[in-house]
């Protein structure tokens, strides 16, 4: 029978600080691995890759370990983070110098010309 695995609960808050105590790495290689593996599409061997490449050696599986356990909550930073798809375009249009006139033109009710009639 398999052990169930520890996550981190669905009521977590996100500001809340994540506690690390008892762990081997210091929070910020555990939080960056983590952050690397659902950041991005990669496996936990290329993490395990990444990681020794900054000269830090973790295992695959301590990778695992650590997104089953902080995984939940440092992706729900990521998104709360992130801007929705059409934040950036909205931010810039509003910040244009050419907004108002954009609103303007935008906001006034469409008029259309009177349709000329065949006939007498």
């Amino acid at each position: 029978m398999k052990r169930a695995v520890k996550s981190a609960a669905p009521g977590m808050d996100v500001d809340k600080p994540i506690s690390y105590g008892g762990h081997r790495f210091p929070p910020e290689v555990i939080s960056y691995a983590v952050w690397l593996y659902f950041r991005f599409p990669l496996s936990l061997r290329m993490v395990e890759e990444m990681l020794a490449a900054r000269g830090i050696e973790v295992t695959y599986e301590t990778v695992r370990r650590w997104s089953v356990k902080f995984g939940l909550v440092i992706a729900r930073r990521i998104r709360s983070s992130a801007l929705a798809r059409g934040d950036k375009w909205q931010r810039w249009r509003r910040k244009s110098e050419h907004c108002d006139k954009w609103n303007t033109l935008r906001n006034q009710p469409r008029v259309e010309s009177p349709r000329k009639q065949d006939g007498p």
